[in-house]
């Protein structure tokens, strides 16, 4: 029997959440390529900063500050001895051997007498009326008594001796602007100051995915020639690491779609961007290309540079966290890291630039490359007496990772480079 003759509440049904859309993309050239450029700044425009919040300190070592800071009062905030001696007032001085009266006992709220000095250690409260503090070695001390003396031997200035409050940090003065990355240095001027919490962006939290048919993980023995081992996602979550981010590693090496993105859904409750390596082209198993557009929208592009050329990328699981896709070889992977994934994560970081700009090197040899591609090549970066100087890795048609791991520096080659000569300028990414 019913209760007060209720009706039982009938479910109403849950409206389905439409699908994520991604913008258009940039338009493609007349090769059917994206520029790498467009693609990039494609890329930056779909990611948002991270929200900042409160954090001590030292947590916030190596992010950006997202608020000014100025000091909440003087450092040193009264003035100090900066010398084991005697503080006097310096109106007292008039020349070589004054003799000053030693009174003892005084403290940082009483008055020095006109005439008089008073021993004082390093750091210590200078009394009211003291100027100045003269070392242990410029005066003597001359014993009358129950009066002693203090001899003077040398012509002392106002402020000698002493650390004049604020003379460090001025009440109010800025010391960390907006977007400052937060350096030890500036850590420890702000604990000087009493600072122990700035606002500041989180640092990226990054789930590392490598796929592919045949991926072992390092450690295990290889079960046969067409099994390797998984260098990418090291390699792709040690830069994430190195540029201060939270990061988990996930290798994935099934080819079943529902385990993939059973794997996958499971790692976006912690990820502000995931990275994948792997899995979205035939040769590397392409499961990616299938499951990725169920679990979000997908973006697969072919991207003007050697090497890297394909491109992936969504926005993927209900907080659209965005997703990089990398390919499988491990010299593409990490070109396509440097050009699209660091600069996210800059931005997420709230960063600028987000890419940073390369700098001027000479070539010591002749330098060919095929026109109309935008070619990273792979180089060795050297300094003489303030000179940079870049040379090719020989390996440069390579995809291996010993000749990967061999060079410090990626050689920009635009598109419109097709020869350069021996001691003109490149372009170069200093990768150390």
């Amino acid at each position: 029997m019913r209760l007060f003759g209720r009706k039982a509440p009938v479910d109403e049904p849950v409206a389905p959440k439409p699908r994520p859309t991604l913008p258009p993309g940039p338009p493609a050239g007349d090769d059917g390529l994206r520029s790498v450029t467009d693609h990039r700044n494609y890329l930056l425009s779909l990611v948002e900063p991270l929200s900042p919040f409160g954090m001590q300190l030292l947590d916030a070592l190596d992010l950006a500050v997202c608020e000014e800071i100025s000091a909440p009062g003087p450092l040193p905030p009264a003035s100090t001895a900066a010398v084991v001696g005697w503080a006097l007032r310096t109106d007292d001085l008039h020349a070589d051997g004054v003799i000053l009266n030693l009174v003892t006992g005084l403290g940082a709220e009483d008055e020095l007498p006109p005439g008089s000095a008073t021993q004082v250690d390093e750091n210590q409260l200078l009394p009211i009326g003291a100027d100045a503090v003269i070392g242990l070695g410029d005066a003597s001390v001359v014993d009358q008594g129950d009066d002693p003396e203090l001899h003077v031997h040398t012509l002392v200035r106002a402020g000698d001796g002493v650390r004049v409050a604020g003379t460090d940090v001025s009440d109010g003065q800025l010391l960390v602007q907006h977007g400052a990355v937060l350096d030890p240095r500036m850590v420890g001027l702000l604990a000087g100051v009493g600072i122990d919490k700035v606002l500041a962006r989180p640092r990226p939290r990054i789930v590392v995915i490598s796929s592919g048919r045949g991926l072992v993980e390092p450690g295990r023995d290889l079960p046969d020639h067409h099994h390797v081992h998984d260098a990418n996602g090291y390699m792709l979550a040690a830069a994430a690491r190195n540029e201060g981010c939270q990061v988990w590693r996930l290798g994935v090496v099934s080819e079943d779609p529902d385990e993939v993105r059973e794997a996958i859904s499971d790692q976006l409750i912690r990820a502000d961007l995931v990275i994948s390596t792997g899995g979205f082209r035939e040769e590397d198993g392409d499961v990616l290309s299938e499951v990725i557009p169920q679990l979000g929208a997908a973006d697969f592009a072919e991207v003007n540079m050697v090497p890297g050329r394909h491109q992936g990328f969504a926005l993927i699981g209900d907080d659209l966290v965005p997703m990089v896709m990398l390919p499988g070889d491990p010299v593409g992977a990490y070109v396509g890291y440097q050009n699209f994934v660091r600069p996210l994560i800059r931005k997420l970081m709230g960063i600028e630039p987000h890419v940073l700009p390369p700098v001027r090197a000479i070539t010591r040899s002749v330098l060919r490359s095929q026109p109309g591609v935008f070619e990273f090549a792979r180089g060795t970066l050297t300094t003489d007496h303030g000179t940079s100087f870049v040379e090719l890795s020989p390996g440069r048609d390579r995809a291996h990772l010993s000749d990967l791991a061999s060079v410090n520096a990626l050689v920009l080659l635009d598109e419109f480079t097709e020869v350069v000569s021996a001691g003109q300028q490149v372009q170069v990414w200093p990768l150390d």
